[in-house]
């Protein structure tokens, strides 16, 4: 699905795709504050949101457990249930661009996973966040 702001040359939270992953994240985010499945979050939204955003959290959903080994790996001395349940939600959805969105580059993942951590997390969280998706691409990218 080639959509013109995911070059290299985007800035980060510009354009549709970014509003795609903001909408994502508020979905990852809601399911787990509710303990519920993503699919419940979905079916219960009034109006189906940007098809990209449902593509990322199915996906998301789809692979969690090799996600969050990713993760746990890659988070050197946090254990996951400890983090940030923004910081983890943002590093589930990135993970699963690096590993299942190949066309989209490295850069753009880990600008996009950055701004979202500084505008919705806690002040350390970019550079936090900025660190594992650097160590995860470095495993699923090569």
């Amino acid at each position: 699905m080639p959509v013109p702001d995911d070059s290299a040359s985007a800035a980060a939270g510009e354009g549709p795709r970014h509003e795609a992953r903001e909408r994502a994240l508020a979905l990852l985010y809601e399911a787990e504050m509710k303990r519920v499945s993503t699919g419940e979050v979905l079916r219960a939204l009034p109006v189906a949101p940007d098809p990209f955003a449902v593509a990322l959290v199915e996906g998301t959903a789809a692979l969690d457990e090799r996600i969050d080994a990713l993760v746990a790996g890659a988070a050197q001395g946090w254990e996951l249930a400890r983090m940030p349940v923004l910081d983890r939600s943002i590093l589930r959805l990135a993970t699963y661009e690096l590993i299942a969105e190949p066309d989209v580059p490295v850069a753009v993942v880990i600008d996009e996973a950055v701004e979202l951590a500084k505008q919705y997390s806690t002040e350390f969280s970019g550079g936090f966040v900025n660190g594992v998706l650097s160590t995860i691409a470095r495993q699923v990218r090569e």
